[in-house]
């Protein structure tokens, strides 16, 4: 979920040397993240707080040669600070494994796909200046956020869907949650194939949008079949399971922008 949204970010409008750099930098906010939250919920004792302070100089300097390199990036900092904010609040209360906390990360992480976006060899260059405009990177491009929302579609599903798995095993509600939100997905992937056919789409876009809906049939199969299964898959099947989901659904997001006429630069 971390390295996916950069990835794509980068095959969307091209891929620069600042994407090794905004990667690098993200999976070290993430681990200076993590001990925020693990210090936080230990009532900030003292032998929590070395992993903070690391991680927290690590982010400083790699982030301060990131901005160097694109100061426009500073114009996501409002929305990353809310959602730090409530993420850490979560953190606080112990929380972390919450409905709300975990739909707060995976929005993040998605949010990421636009960031790397904005990075790209094929994205406005006079977005990554800090005046020119008053967008930030990437948010400008169609294209991308519909690539965005389908991995966030995907990656959200996955929180319910892992819990009847794991911590929610055996809870009919949470079964019930989660074959509803995938049966929603469906849902949405045929609509967007029948307007697509109703208005003479290219095959090009109808095939995108037929790949979406087996796409998210294949996702209410699982949500509904694996949790059923006896014994309970362990947790290497379920991580296995997840990775080839994940690039299944990757790689029709990667190709989610031809669904999208409006031109992909930002």
């Amino acid at each position: 979920m971390l390295v996916v949204p950069v990835v794509v970010g980068a095959v969307l409008t091209g891929a620069t040397w600042r994407h090794a750099l905004l990667l690098v930098t993200w999976l070290v906010a993430y681990l200076a993240f993590h001990a925020t939250g693990l210090w936080l919920r230990a009532a900030r004792r003292v032998r929590y707080w070395p992993p903070v302070r690391a991680y927290g100089i690590g982010v400083v300097v790699l982030g301060g040669a990131l901005l160097a390199s694109a100061p426009g990036l500073l114009r996501w900092a409002p929305v990353y600070a809310l959602l730090l904010a409530t993420s850490l609040a979560c953190s606080v209360r112990r929380a972390d494994r919450s409905w709300l906390n975990d739909t707060v990360t995976v929005g993040a992480a998605m949010l990421m796909t636009v960031v790397s976006a904005g990075l790209g060899s094929d994205a406005n260059p006079s977005a990554l200046r800090l005046t020119d405009t008053w967008l930030p990177p990437g948010a400008g491009d169609v294209a991308v956020w519909a690539t965005t929302a389908v991995l966030a579609a995907y990656f959200l599903g996955t929180v319910p869907y892992v819990k009847t798995l794991l911590r929610e095993r055996g809870n009919r509600a949470v079964l019930t949650a989660s074959i509803a939100y995938h049966a929603e997905l469906v849902a949405l992937a045929c609509a967007v194939l029948a307007i697509l056919v109703a208005r003479g789409a290219e095959a090009g876009s109808i095939a995108v949008a037929g790949a979406l809906v087996a796409g998210a049939t294949g996702l209410l199969l699982r949500a509904i079949l694996v949790p059923q299964r006896r014994p309970w898959p362990s947790a290497r099947a379920i991580g296995f399971g997840e990775i080839a989901a994940t690039l299944v659904v990757t790689a029709i997001a990667c190709v989610t922008p031809a669904l999208v006429s409006l031109p992909t630069a930002v």
